[in-house]
């Protein structure tokens, strides 16, 4: 398989100062910039890794984006999911290939996208149409279309209720997931996963007691803090920087009998 840029490539570029520019190559396309422009056609049949000048002579690194970078910069309605949240979830709700998941609340379809790569088949609740047309662009765009024959999204609220069954997963970003506990309970088969991202600790203490009263147990949440490191020969210390808190992961297991 040829790594080299082709014409409908998604290609990160990052100049001398760390900042990142996602585009889509295009033949005769350019990229601009108060560094001048780089021609699309540069990178056209170039291979990954490949330094390119703009018209400034300001150099630019052209990789391919991963999906923590596409996430970060793609187009989107609502706020995404931190790729520092991404990767936990799928730990703890345990996605694993094939496995039927509702996700409710898609946003712009940075969860989706991180589920459907691990492999698991999903229903998607949205109640705007606007941000499920964006997801379904997103998840096309960075997976292929491919990726749509195991992504289907419903217009509908899941306060509602869940019209699927025997669910493996079903995991929320609800201002009140409190409310699909007792629909989820009668969707998903013993032994399944529920797992939400709540912003406010208020919103988990309503959570955690709804989770009380019903069928689930083995209750935990948790949140992740990400702090990444100056490093400089010998000046090692923590970045004046980090991401801390984005939301709350809370997970627990339908229990039979």
């Amino acid at each position: 398989m040829s790594r080299s840029f082709a014409v409908g490539d998604r290609v990160l570029l990052i100049d001398p100062k760390k900042r990142r520019y996602l585009i889509t190559l295009k033949p005769a396309g350019e990229f601009h910039s108060h560094s001048g422009f780089v021609p699309h056609d540069s990178l056209i049949g170039s291979p990954e890794g490949v330094t390119v000048p703009s018209t400034k002579n300001v150099a630019y690194l052209a990789v391919r984006p991963t999906l923590s970078d596409f996430v970060l910069k793609m187009p989107r309605g609502a706020q995404v999911i931190y790729p520092k949240d991404l990767g936990p979830i799928l730990m703890h709700a345990d996605i694993f290939p094939g496995a039927k998941v509702l996700e409710s609340g898609i946003g712009s379809g940075a969860l989706s996208m991180a589920m459907l790569r691990a492999g698991a088949d999903i229903v998607g609740y949205e109640l705007r149409e606007d941000f499920a047309d964006r997801a379904k662009e997103n998840v096309e765009a960075f997976l292929g279309p491919e990726a749509l024959e195991r992504y289907r999204v419903e217009l509908r609220d899941c306060y509602d209720g869940i019209d699927e069954t025997d669910l493996d997963r079903v995991v929320l970003d609800l201002p009140e997931p409190w409310q699909v506990v007792p629909h989820a309970a009668k969707a998903m088969h013993p032994g399944g996963i529920l797992l939400a991202y709540t912003p406010s600790i208020v919103q988990v203490m309503q959570l955690r007691q709804a989770l009380e009263q019903s069928a689930f147990d083995m209750p935990e949440t948790l949140e992740v803090l990400n702090r990444t490191w100056h490093v400089e020969g010998v000046a090692v210390r923590p970045d004046h920087r980090m991401v801390a808190h984005t939301g709350f992961l809370t997970h627990a297991r339908l229990l039979g009998g």
